[in-house]
């Protein structure tokens, strides 16, 4: 009996582990720029900070980003709308990122958290001069 009830709870341990692989995709929608910036310098802000990242930035049409970003075999993909009020960081495909059903790689959550922690802090240099 004691037996049976440590490979069912190694069992658990080991559904849990591979359960943290992957999370809910992360969006930032809608981050207020909270400093009187114009346009060109969110975006400014937001192509520096991507391509410090190693995102590839192009600008599909005014207030408008695409970035991709390639690790080893992964490949993400995200749009960022932006004006001199908000911005977002907005998912849109990946490769080899275990996407299925809203949920992808942590890695790819860390990834933007990175990006907008960046974004935030080129802002915050930017209202400063």
């Amino acid at each position: 009996m004691k037996s049976l009830k440590i490979v069912i709870s190694l069992f658990f341990i080991l559904i849990l582990a591979g359960c943290g692989r992957v999370q809910p995709v992360m969006n930032v929608e809608d981050t207020p720029v909270a400093l009187n910036l114009q346009s060109k310098q969110v975006k400014s802000a937001i192509y520096d900070s991507a391509i410090d990242r190693g995102w590839l930035v192009s600008e599909i049409k005014p207030g408008l980003l695409r970035a991709e970003l390639y690790v080893r075999s992964h490949h993400a993909v995200i749009e960022i709308p932006y004006s001199d009020k908000f911005y977002s960081i907005l998912y849109v495909e990946s490769e080899n990122l275990k996407y299925a059903d809203g949920n992808i790689h942590r890695n790819y959550n860390r990834w933007i958290n990175n990006l907008n922690v960046d974004i935030k802090r080129k802002l915050a240099v930017m209202a400063a001069q």
